[in-house]
Order: structure tokens, then sequence, then C-alpha cells
């Protein structure tokens, strides 16, 4: 596994080793050692997700407040723009985003910390998101962001095909600026 930091601190794109002949592949999708030796960090995953979106879906920008979640996202079928927002007060890029393509042919993986926001734009016909918390999902503590706050200026690729006018969830499309979001110490 190849572990690439991202201009967020504690953030960081995963690329594992592929076995590949013609039978197919193989790949560790989770290793807590290496996890651990490349990131610095030893989750402990309290629930798994699953999600299938159609193209031009935007799902986010999500996270918790009290009980924080922290991610570890990937693609098994199709292509996203995956996002994260850095929410933490005390972070030198507060208020700041990176942005990275996920997809089944990449394999990569994005490990998304505890404070920050995740949301993602589906750029295939269909996309299925497995993700691992460190959390679990509490309805009470939910909190979106606006996912096209201008003050955030986000560069999704609404350009691609099929994704210039988004698929929003009612609760996404009530998000808050970030000026008024609930983040951090």
């Amino acid at each position: 596994m190849s572990c690439t930091a991202t201009a967020l601190p504690g953030v960081f794109v995963l690329e594992p080793t592929v076995f590949e002949d013609e039978r197919g592949f193989f790949f560790e999708s989770f290793n807590g050692r290496r996890f651990h030796d490349q990131t610095g960090v030893d989750p402990r995953f309290v629930q798994d997700n699953h999600s299938r979106s159609r193209r031009g879906v935007v799902r986010g920008l999500h996270y918790q407040v009290d009980l924080p979640q922290g991610k570890l996202v990937r693609v098994v079928a199709g292509r996203v723009f995956d996002v994260v927002v850095d929410l933490r007060k005390s972070s030198p890029t507060f208020g700041h985003w990176t942005g990275t393509e996920l997809s089944s042919d990449n394999r990569r993986q994005l490990w998304v910390p505890p404070g920050c926001a995740h949301g993602f734009l589906t750029l295939s016909e269909h996309a299925e998101c497995l993700y691992k918390t460190t959390e679990y999902w509490s309805p009470g503590h939910e909190r979106t962001l606006l996912w096209n706050d201008p003050q955030l200026a986000i560069a999704w690729p609404l350009a691609e095909p099929g994704c210039a006018d988004p698929i929003l969830s009612d609760k996404d499309r009530a998000g808050v600026p970030f000026a008024r979001a609930e983040v951090f110490a």
C-alpha cells in the first residue's frame, strides 16, 4: 500500500498493492498494521456503509458534531469526485478543501479524519461507495455543509457529462454555509 498526504493535515489517499493475473486480481482493502505504519492512525472501525448513486448525484457534505466520524472511503463500482473540508479550527487548513477521484479502476481509498466534512459527486452512470466509520451514525449529531458554498469555492467537476445540474437530497440542498457551520476546536 502506498500513502499520499493531501494538502489537509491527516487526510490521506491510499493505493493498495494489487496482484493481477489471468484469473483477475487480489488486494488487501484494509490492513490495520499497514494503515497505522503509513498514516500514524490506529482507527477502530465500528460501522461499514454502502451507497449506490447515479450520475450527477452529490452526497454531502456530511459530518457529525460531538460524535465525529473518521471514514475510510473507497469506490467498488464506477467513479466519483470525493471531497473533504477541514472543519478543525486548530488546523492550519481550517476552511480549506481537497478533492480526489476515487474509482473502481484506480482502487484508491481516502482517509477522512474526524473533524472534517465529506461528500462526493458521482461521475459515472452509477457508483457504489463503501466506507468504514470510527463512530456510529447518529442522526441527532449529523450536520450538512452546503456543497456549493461560494466561500469554500470547491471546484466540483460539473463539466463532466450529466453533472451540470447536480441531484441532491432535501437534506443536502438545505446544507448550511461554512460561515454558519458548527465546527471543531
